[in-house]
Order: structure tokens, then sequence, then C-alpha cells
């Protein structure tokens, strides 16, 4: 019979191996513009596009 702390041991670096091989995206970051741009009147009219992104984390 194996000791409860052995037992442990081995779950833990069981999972520990699943989360590394488990398959990762990279998602690249935008660059950031040198100058902030400027609003002109026509653009404080208009109200920015708006949206959802649903991301499945479990499969």
């Amino acid at each position: 019979m194996l000791d409860a702390f052995i037992i442990e041991e081995i779950k833990r670096r069981e999972r520990n191996r699943e989360e590394r091989e488990r398959p990762a995206l990279e998602i690249p970051l935008p660059m950031p513009e040198e100058r902030p741009r400027r609003r002109s009147d026509t653009e404080d009219d208009e109200k920015p596009q708006r949206g959802v992104i649903v991301i499945d984390m479990l499969g």
C-alpha cells in the first residue's frame, strides 16, 4: 500500500503534465499607434461598433 503523500504527489504530477500538454494559442497584440488620433467633428457623432466574443475554454 502506498503512502497517502505518494498518491497525492502522483496525482499532482499527472495534473501538471496534462496542463503542459494542453494545446495553446498565442494571440498577437496590436501595435500601439505612436500618436493618438485626433477626433474630428464627424467621429464624435458616430458610435463605435460593439460585439461579443465567446471563447470556450472547456473543450
